[in-house]
């Protein structure tokens, strides 16, 4: 739901006509399923739809389940799966089943503000939902702090402890309030999205918790029409991204929208960045400049550093070169393993945009810990990451 706060909020608060918005999101998944939990869909009174949960296979029915959660207030979970009785009946033809929580949200009154909070540093933070049950009342019958089945969501920014479980008072019980804020601030810290079932006496109180952190960076060394055509195609995919290059003439940064331009020498930059704190083990280094007297140097920087990909572009001789130049400088073998030189995957790339497909591909693979990569076709195994239901 995180993804798509900032849509909701804009229709809940329109000065002039506030619209109301159901969100359906999924909270637990299993099997075979093509988008994972903490996928969003908004669906706005005035017809307005964002996101998708499963690319068209439930659409219809979430929809359905939104306008009439829009009607009545009330929330509710929704289970969507494969039928074998019915293949056309609605479910999911990959083979797998969704838990869908659905959410109305109602403008705020004149005074007040949206139902969803506001989060002005966006890493890190979740969205805690008290799953409700089928006796819940609409979210605004639930007085603020009693123990009654209501649905209730709190939105955290920050994943300090008395912070977490001074939030997590509007949605537990004191005699769990301790246990669920510990357990809340650790999945908060990991980023890991999910729900956290609660023992209750005979029962159960059920947290949907949907953490975010800061979006892997993405370094691009090489202010050109490959390191141009890089950014642009990263863009979708929700990485920081920095443009780094040390000539003045080429680092305009209305040449490279979506990407910070950083105007230095790509190995100090890269240097200061891990002292700042900007690079973890899932950043990458894409090194585009084709000229030694900078790829040494900022290779050299990035391979002693715990990141996720360093890649380098050039032909297989200049590749040769470079290694026996990296060697020279101190670079030992087991570092020299983890570059990817040439660049990206053999795809038969040639322009720019080509080959900066080719790159994020080879990037998706390692992130994906694919040593070796086949067409679907040819293939045995699930389309989709197999999921254990949350819980």
């Amino acid at each position: 739901m995180l993804d798509i706060l900032d849509g909701a909020r804009e229709r809940l608060a329109r000065a002039s006509d506030p619209v109301p918005c159901a969100v359906a999101t999924i909270v637990s998944a299993q099997g075979s399923v093509p988008r994972p939990v903490g996928t969003s869909m908004l669906v706005g009174a005035d017809g307005a739809l964002h996101g998708s949960l499963s690319g068209g296979c439930v659409e219809g029915a979430v929809l359905e389940a939104c306008r009439e959660a829009l009607e009545t207030g009330r929330s509710s979970l929704r289970s969507f799966g494969f039928s074998d009785e019915d293949a056309f009946a609605v479910g999911l033809m990959c083979g797998g089943s969704l838990e869908v929580l659905i959410q109305p949200f109602a403008p705020p009154l004149p005074g007040t503000q949206t139902p969803l909070g506001t989060v002005t540093d966006p890493s890190p933070a979740a969205y805690v939902t008290r799953l409700p049950r089928e006796s819940d009342a609409p979210p605004a019958a639930a007085p603020e702090g009693d123990d009654a089945d209501g649905p209730r969501a709190v939105l955290l920014a920050g994943d300090g402890a008395e912070e977490v479980r001074g939030a997590l008072t509007m949605l537990l019980p004191p005699e769990l309030l301790e246990a669920g804020s510990a357990q809340v601030a650790a999945m908060l810290r990991e980023a890991r999205t999910g729900t956290l079932r609660l023992p209750a006496g005979a029962s159960t109180i059920d947290l949907f918790v949907e953490s975010r952190i800061r979006p892997a960076h993405l370094v691009v060394c090489g202010a050109n029409a490959f390191g141009q055509a890089l950014v642009e195609a990263a863009r979708p995919l929700g990485l920081r991204i920095t443009l780094c290059d040390h000539r003045p003439a080429f680092t305009d940064p209305t040449a490279f929208p979506g990407a910070e331009v950083v105007r230095a020498w790509p190995h100090r930059f890269l240097a200061a960045a891990a002292e700042r704190g900007d690079l973890d083990a899932r950043s990458m280094v894409c090194v585009l400049t084709h000229d030694p007297k900078v790829d040494v140097p900022v290779l050299t920087t990035a391979l002693r550093l715990d990141i996720a990909y360093v890649g380098a572009m050039g032909s297989r001789r200049s590749d040769h070169d470079r290694r026996t130049a990296l060697r020279e400088a101190g670079v030992d073998e087991e570092a020299l393993s983890r570059l990817r030189s040439p660049i990206g995957l053999d795809l038969g790339a040639g322009s720019p945009a080509e080959v900066a497909i080719a790159i994020l591909a080879e990037i998706l693979a390692v992130r994906a810990e694919r040593s070796t990569v086949e067409p679907l076709r040819d293939g045995s195994g699930p389309l989709h990451a197999r999921t254990a239901a949350s819980g």
